[in-house]
């Protein structure tokens, strides 16, 4: 038997709904004493039953949802869930149709029915950010489970690593914790990526997130839709990290990149993966890239001044909000960065500009970008709009999940 929480009357919708989050303020009731992490039932205010989750007093979440069916939350549970996630990135990323990858979410979290869970896969590694309690408690199991079931879809795991170092955590009176749950210590450098040619350096003992950005993978390949077999072009890349998205257009067409970015380190090896890709020896292959360390803001305010010109600007910039409380601020962040970056485009380029903010809507952030437009005395028609790639899957009862939105924008 479990612990029981009671719904109030009024705030069941949600939870007969599928959204897997139930709020302090929506309990009505707390039954038989559960401790912090444990496994509990949610029943209506009439006794119905509802859900089964895990409860955390300490968070404003205190009910996250693993299962709306009335059945035990145990190993063969745990199993299935995985199995069922491990198995839709098999079939998206074993494909004739689309270029090999050692890179992907395994577990993208509420999306995957798994809230609090993060794993993604570099190469033959793991890497398990836990961000909830009850996570953290059965991060060892997950482990090994894990390795079970990448077995038997023939992925050779060597090791788990954990990067639980994530601010989210304080919220659940969690520490932030790094280190090896399984296995082998990964390599300083894993290359990952597109096995035929662009890969890309990931440190996932260290690097942003869990070591990459797996999630703007398929937006990569949009240089290839623009520019293959057409003509050279100049590239900004702002907030470039380890320089994923110079590399695609560097292997696409690209004649100039310029990399911007705050950290050294993620430059250097930026540098690193293009001559990983290029012979320097051929001048005709190698291309003119350069490794600018700047804060991204100071850096377009002055490419503008001195009338820099460029045929496609990427703005992927780092969360501004990371709560409601902080909407407006970073409205304003975003609208400066892309005000000079439309300055900055050539007529007829293209700009590719996102925001990663889970408190910044998709129609608040193309409202921010419209607003910059006016401001520039430019136009621009929107050409796609954008998202995380197809291993982060969104629920379709919880779109909070779609964090990640962008647009492909023509510039005139």
């Amino acid at each position: 038997m479990t612990a029981t929480i009671i719904v109030k009357p009024n705030r069941e919708k949600p939870v007969r709904n599928q959204h897997p989050w139930i709020f302090s303020g929506a309990i009505a009731e707390v039954r038989d004493n559960p401790a912090p992490g444990e496994i509990v039932t949610v029943l209506s205010h009439k006794g119905d039953f509802l859900a089964r989750g895990y409860w955390n007093p300490k968070s404003q979440i205190q009910v996250r949802i693993l299962t709306w069916q009335d059945e035990p939350i145990d190993e063969d549970w745990w199993r299935r869930m995985l199995k069922r996630a491990i198995a839709l990135r098999r079939e998206l990323y074993i494909s004739p149709d689309e270029p090999p990858t050692n890179a992907y979410r395994l577990i993208n979290a509420e999306n995957d029915f798994l809230p609090g869970l993060i794993v993604d896969r570099y190469s033959d590694w793991l890497v398990l950010q836990a961000l909830t309690l009850h996570i953290d408690q059965q991060k060892h199991q997950i482990a090994q489970l894990l390795v079970e079931v990448c077995a038997e879809y023939d992925l050779e795991i060597k090791g788990i690593y954990e990067r639980s170092d994530v601010d989210v955590r304080g919220k659940e009176g969690l520490q932030q914790e790094t280190g090896l749950l399984l296995g082998d210590v990964p390599p300083e450098l894993i290359w990952v990526g597109d096995l035929a040619r662009v890969m890309i350096p990931v440190d996932i003992r260290r690097g942003h997130k869990t070591g990459g950005y797996l999630d703007q993978a398929r937006n990569r390949w949009l240089f290839f839709d623009l520019f293959s077999m057409s003509r050279e072009f100049d590239v900004l890349n702002l907030f470039s990290y380890t320089g994923g998205f110079g590399l695609f257009a560097a292997a696409f067409g690209g004649r100039r990149i310029i990399n911007v970015d705050s950290s050294r380190e993620a430059l250097e090896l930026a540098e690193q993966a293009m001559l990983n890709i290029f012979d320097p020896a051929d001048e005709d292959e190698m291309k003119s890239s350069e490794y600018i360390q700047a804060d991204v803001f100071e850096y377009l305010r002055d490419a503008v001044a001195e009338g820099q010109q460029f045929d496609i600007v990427v703005c992927d910039p780092p969360k501004f909000a990371h709560s409601a409380g902080q909407v407006d601020k970073a409205a304003r962040g975003y609208k400066d960065l892309n005000l000079n970056a439309f300055k900055l485009i050539k007529s007829g380029g293209y700009l590719m500009t996102f925001s990663c903010s889970g408190a910044i809507s998709r129609d608040l952030f193309q409202k921010i970008v419209f607003g910059a437009l006016a401001d520039s005395g430019r136009q621009a028609q929107i050409i796609r709009h954008l998202g995380a790639s197809d291993d982060h899957p969104i629920a379709l009862t919880f779109p909070e999940g779609e964090y990640l939105k962008g647009l492909l924008l023509r510039v005139y």
